[in-house]
């Protein structure tokens, strides 16, 4: 376990739902695992009105995300002991008094200089942020070390990610930055890496020779519920493709670090995101891509309101709920091996999960087999690794039928997976960025989703289907995927195959 040195997380735009809905549950859990160092402060800041007391009831005691009946309340006063709140004009303004405030609970709670700046606030407000800390003395570490994390969307295209990235590292060094993507701290993940890397009947065989595609879907079955505002200037790409979904590629492509460090891992996802070809020509585009936004249906009696219908979407919207992207990789390793990447909204079940299909044997030698291999990874939920491949049926002949191998999390007695957020903040506490983008990844993603979405703003054949809600998306989804095969369309279990049912 690494050492966590004191410190003191300020967090700014506290007064949000982010601070009681994940970060103060995450730290919470951290306080009562004994990851938090003996001296630690939570100091929130916005523009809100607030005293260290009503900011603690506020985001812990009356917040409701902490289920404080099943706590103990000693140790849940022990740890609102730590929290306290200093309100700022503006973001904008100078920032003298939280200097001031900073320095004080510096002093009384020995945290010996190290600071972690959370920006919870709009992207827009980053570089001022920024640069206001900057010039109260905030960003310098010469008696101890100062971090920012900064929440997605990270730029809004490929020119906004750069202007983004050359305004922070105005003020903060690129190795101060931690730019948090959660689903990457989801075990599941992380344990792409640890599939990959640490068995060597996987190992081997993760290249062209012997697999035929990798298929990543990410669904849910809500639809936009109140994010309506924010959604219909986003889209599904920008919302999961271009962020969390790539990471997940790039973990699932990278070439083998040469040492498990933050910045080995780190530049063998870039390389892997530089290596996926980037599709620019309009024919080329038409014939990979496909988006898509769910329509109004009945499920079980209840009208389900279509997108264009949610409050704050443009009745004329022509955002996409459901983008599927068909792409290649030109490199050693993935020539010619097609990566086929969903998201979507309003879809049957919430399933995220990467597929690895193998290629068939060379030669059909047991008449009637057609058992494809396949490595499926779910990340969520019913979290663990499932291997699909062919047995022989008890009898006369060689019938053959599929198969499961399987592992789950859930198998694990007396271990706790920890919460993204958990993870990822315990990370940044110890320094420790292999979880966290780093800027040429951010620009790495971008440079390939931005012809993407130039297409499908201004191109000549471009095509919105409408899907029901509750359907895996468009009828003609299945067509993007080479030969005769299909989506898997997963169920809310790993193993799902008609053999499988839950009877309790």
């Amino acid at each position: 376990m690494k050492k966590t040195d004191h410190q003191m997380l300020i967090i700014f735009g506290a007064s949000g739902d982010l601070t009681a809905r994940k970060l103060l549950p995450a730290l919470y859990d951290l306080f009562k695992l004994g990851d938090l160092p003996d001296n630690y402060v939570i100091l929130g800041t916005s523009r809100s009105s607030l005293s260290d007391e009503q900011f603690r009831k506020k985001v812990l005691t009356e917040s409701g995300y902490i289920d404080l009946d099943k706590e103990d309340p000693e140790q849940v006063a022990a740890f609102a002991k730590k929290i306290f709140y200093q309100s700022i004009e503006g973001y904008e303004s100078n920032y003298s008094m939280l200097a001031e405030r900073i320095s004080q609970l510096n002093e009384e709670h020995q945290t010996a200089h190290n600071y972690i700046f959370y920006l919870s606030t709009p992207p827009g407000v980053y570089k001022s942020i920024a640069e206001n800390l900057c010039g109260a003395g905030l960003s310098q570490e010469e008696q101890g070390w100062s971090r920012l994390i900064v929440e997605k969307p990270f730029g809004y295209s490929l020119e906004t990610a750069k202007q983004l990235n050359s305004q922070l590292l105005q003020y903060f060094q690129e190795s101060q930055i931690y730019r948090i993507d959660h689903y990457l701290g989801k075990e599941t993940v992380q344990n792409l890496l640890v599939t990959r890397f640490s068995n060597s009947i996987f190992e081997p065989l993760w290249n062209r020779n012997y697999i035929r595609h990798i298929e990543v879907t990410n669904a849910e079955s809500i639809g936009v519920e109140k994010r309506g505002g924010y959604y219909d200037k986003s889209g599904a790409l920008r919302d999961m493709f271009q962020n969390h979904l790539l990471q997940v590629v790039s973990l699932v492509a990278m070439e083998p670090p040469l040492e498990a460090t933050a910045e080995e891992i780190r530049n063998e996802k870039v390389k892997a995101l530089k290596s996926i070809r980037i599709m620019t020509d309009e024919a080329t585009l038409h014939e990979n891509t496909i988006r898509g936004q769910y329509v109004s249906t009945e499920i079980g009696g209840e009208k389900i309101k279509g997108y264009r219908e949610e409050e704050g979407v443009d009745p004329e919207s022509l955002t996409e709920t459901y983008a599927a992207i068909k792409f290649y990789m030109d490199n050693w390793r993935w020539k010619g091996v097609p990566f086929y990447v969903r998201t979507a909204k309003r879809m049957p079940t919430k399933v995220t999960e990467v597929v690895v299909h193998f290629k068939s044997t060379p030669h059909r030698l047991f008449a009637g087999s057609n058992t494809d291999n396949k490595l499926i990874i779910r990340i969520h939920p019913d979290e663990g690794v499932l291997l699909k491949f062919g047995v022989k049926v008890p009898g006369q002949g060689f019938l053959v039928e599929e198969a499961n191998l399987d592992f789950y999390y859930s198998q694990l007695k007396g271990s706790r997976v920890m919460e993204a957020y958990e993870r990822l903040l315990l990370d940044a506490m110890q320094g420790d960025a292999t979880l966290y983008a780093r800027g040429d990844e951010v620009e790495a993603a971008w440079q390939f989703v931005d012809p993407i979405l130039q297409y499908w703003k201004n191109g000549k054949d471009v095509r919105m289907y409408g899907y029901a809600a509750g359907v895996w998306g468009p009828e003609n989804s299945n067509a993007l995927i080479e030969g005769n095969y299909v989506w898997r369309n997963p169920g809310p279990n790993l193993a799902d195959h008609p053999g499988y049912c839950v009877l309790c």
